[in-house]
C-alpha cells in the first residue's frame, strides 16, 4: 500500500493530484506525518520516539535529558540559519546517564531532519566507540520506523560506510515515487588524535574524548589536548558559526573540559551536572546554579542513579574517580591532601609578628618547553604571642632554559636579601649534581644549600600540608595566589607540583627547629 505524500516533499513545479480538501483529510487522518512534524518541532520527542531503535532497554526519562536537547536545539538553529554561534558548548554529566545516545547518536539524525544539508564530524577516544555510535544513528535512518515517519531521507547508496555515510533528500511524487535526489550532509567519525584531512563539519561533536584508564598521563592529556585545540579547531565550516560540542565526565585537572574552560572562558556555556550534590563540593559544581532545584533528594537521576547505584560506583571507581565522573570534580570531595579553604590570605606580615626565619626553597625544571616549571617559593616562620605561623611571601615561577633560570635564581636572591637562606632541589645522577653545583656557585655570596629530598611527593608534602588544614599557613595577597592555591587544591592528581613541592620544600626546612634557632641569633 502506498502512503500519501504530503505536498511539501513533491516537486514544487508539480501540480497536487489530490484536491485541497482531500490533502487536508489525508494529512489529518495520517498519524505518520502528524509524529514526523512533532518530531521535527522537539528533539526531546524525537529521542523517546526513535530510542526503541538503538536501545533494547526501556527508556527511563529525566529531567536533564529534556535540558539537554533544549540546548542542543538552539546550537543547531543558530547554524541552520547561518547566524554566528553564541557559544561553544561543554556538558559534563556521569556516565550512565545517556549522554552519548542523546548527543552523539541521535542528535545528527534529528537535525538532518529538518536540515538535510548539515555535516558532521565526531570523534571519540577510540574508533571503536566513534564508528558505534556513527552506525546506531544509521540504524536510526535505516529503520522501519524511520522510513514510515521520514520517508524522504535516507542514507546514501554509494556513501554507506560507518566512518563516513552521507544522506540524501528525495523529492517524492503524490503516490510515494521519487523525482528527484538532492545530495545531503554527511557524518565523518573518527577517533581523537585521528586524521581529518579533507573534512568540514558545521557541527564538531566530541564525546567522551579520554579514556578514564589513560586521564592521569600528562603525555596522554597534552596530546588530545593539541589535537582540540589545533586540529579539530581547523575544521570548521565557518569559524564564526560552526560549534563544538564536548561532552564527558571530568577526569583530571586539565583534561579536555579543564583545558577549554581555561582557554576560552567568555565563550562557552559550560552544563555541569554532578550525579550528587550532598557533597558540599559537589553541589558547587552545579552550572547553571538554578538547575539544583531539579535534584531529588540531592540526586541528579533517582531511578538510573539512586544511593545503591552511587555506591557501588564509588567503590568501583575509588574515591578520585567517583569525584570526577560522578561528582565533576577530578579530586576528592575531602579536596585532596590540602584544605584549600584554610589557607589565609594577608595584605602584609604586621609589625608586631617575630619573623624567626626566612627561607626560599627552589624546585627547579630542566627545560623552557612544555614540561614542568621552574618554582621558588619564599617563606618565613613567624611567632604570634604564642602562635607559630608560616607566611608563603613570594612565588616565582616560569619555563625557562637553564641558562635563563639561573640569572633569575641569582636576581631573586639579590632582591630577597642575604637574611633569606636559599635550598634548592638536587635531582638525582650526574646531571642533578652538576646542575646543583652550578646553582651554588651562580649563588655565592648567599647563604645557599643543594637539597636532596628523600620519599614521594606526597610523604614529603604531608608534614605542610598538617599545618595548611590547621589554617597555619597565611598568603601575602598578590598574583600568584590563584594558581597557587588550585595546584594544592589537585595535589596529588594536579598535572604541575612544582609550587606544592617547592612549599613543602620551603616548609620542611623552616620546620626544622635547629635551622630556625641559627638564623634567629644570626640577626641579632
Amino acid at each position: 500500500m502506498i502512503r500519501y505524500v504530503p505536498a511539501f516533499l513533491t516537486e514544487p513545479d508539480q501540480p497536487p493530484k489530490l484536491s485541497e480538501r482531500e490533502e487536508l483529510h489525508q494529512i489529518i487522518t495520517n498519524p505518520y506525518m502528524i509524529r514526523a512534524e512533532r518530531c521535527r518541532r522537539s528533539f526531546p520527542l524525537f529521542v523517546r520516539t526513535f530510542w526503541p531503535i538503538i536501545s533494547p532497554d526501556k527508556l527511563k526519562w529525566n529531567w536533564h535529558m529534556d535540558y539537554i536537547c533544549k540546548e542542543l536545539e538552539k546550537v543547531a538553529i543558530l547554524v541552520a540559519n547561518n547566524l554566528p554561534k553564541k557559544h561553544d558548548l561543554i556538558i559534563n554529566i556521569p556516565p550512565g546517564t545517556s549522554k552519548t545516545s542523546i548527543v552523539s547518536i541521535m542528535f545528527p539524525v534529528w537535525c538532518w531532519t529538518k536540515w538535510h544539508w548539515m555535516r558532521f564530524i565526531t570523534a571519540s577516544y577510540s574508533g571503536a566507540l566513534s564508528l558505534e555510535s556513527a552506525e546506531k544513528s544509521r540504524d536510526i535512518i535505516r529503520s522501519e520506523l524511520f522510513k514510515q515517519i521520514f520517508p524522504e531521507l535516507r542514507v546514501k547508496r554509494d556513501k554507506d560506510v560507518k566512518s563516513n555515510f552521507r544522506i540524501e533528500k528525495l523529492i517524492l511524487g503524490n503516490y510515494g515515487e521519487i523525482k528527484n535526489i538532492i545530495p545531503g550532509g554527511n557524518r565523518y567519525s573518527t577517533s581523537v588524535c585521528g586524521t581529518l584531512l579533507g573534512f568540514h563539519g558545521h557541527i564538531l561533536i566530541i564525546d567522551d574524548p579520554i579514556d578514564p584508564r589513560r586521564a592521569v598521563s600528562d603525555v596522554e592529556l597534552k596530546k588530545v589536548n593539541d589535537w582540540i585545540s589545533n586540529t579539530l579547531s581547523t575544521r570548521k565550516v565557518d569559524k564564526a558559526i560552526t560549534p563544538t560540542i564536548l561532552i564527558m565526565q571530568r577526569l583530571h585537572q586539565f583534561d579536555p573540559t579543564g583545558f577549554i574552560l581555561n582557554k576560552k572562558k567568555k565563550k562557552i556555556k559550560h552544563i555541569c551536572l554532578p550525579g550528587e550534590i550532598r557533597t558540599e563540593k559537589f553541589a558547587e559544581k552545579v552550572k547553571p546554579k538554578e538547575l539544583i532545584k531539579n535534584y531529588i533528594d540531592g540526586l541528579l537521576d533517582p531511578v538510573r542513579m539512586n544511593m545503591d547505584v552511587l555506591n557501588e560506583m564509588r567503590k568501583d571507581l575509588g574515591e578520585f574517580g567517583y569525584a570526577g565522573q560522578v561528582g565533576q570534580t577530578p579530586v576528592p570531595p575531602g579536596g585532596g591532601l590540602f584544605k584549600v579553604d584554610r589557607f589565609q590570605i594577608i595584605d602584609r606580615l604586621e609589625t608586631s609578628w617575630h619573623i624567626l626565619s626566612v627561607v626560599r626553597y627552589w624546585d627547579k625544571a630542566g627545560t623552557k618547553d612544555a614540561g614542568a616549571y621552574t618554582c621558588g617559593v619564599k617563606m618565613a616562620k613567624i611567632r604570634q604571642g604564642h602562635m607559630i605561623k608560616f607566611v608563603v611571601m613570594d612565588v616565582k615561577r616560569g619555563r625557562w632554559s637553564p641558562e635563563i633560570r639561573e640569572k633569575i635564581i641569582r636576581e631573586t636572591a639579590e632582591a630577597d636579601g642575604h637574611f633569606t637562606i636559599i635550598y634548592h632541589e638536587q635531582e638525582p645522577g650526574s646531571g642533578g649534581k652538576e646542575s646543583a653545583e652550578n646553582t651554588v656557585r651562580n649563588l655565592a655570596g648567599f647563604v645557599n644549600y643543594p637539597d636532596r629530598p628523600t620519599g614521594d611527593k606526597v610523604f614529603r608534602a604531608d608534614p605542610y600540608a598538617v599545618q595548611v588544614n590547621n589554617g597555619n599557613v597565611l598568603l601575602v595577597r598578590a598574583d600568584w595566589n590563584h594558581d597557587f592555591i588550585e595546584e594544592h587544591r589537585y595535589f596529588p592528581y594536579s598535572t604541575y607540583k612544582d609550587q606544592v613541592d617547592a612549599a613543602a620544600g620551603a616548609f620542611n626546612k623552616l620546620a626544622n627547629r635547629k635551622l630556625a634557632s641559627t638564623v634567629t641569633r644570626s640577626r641579632r
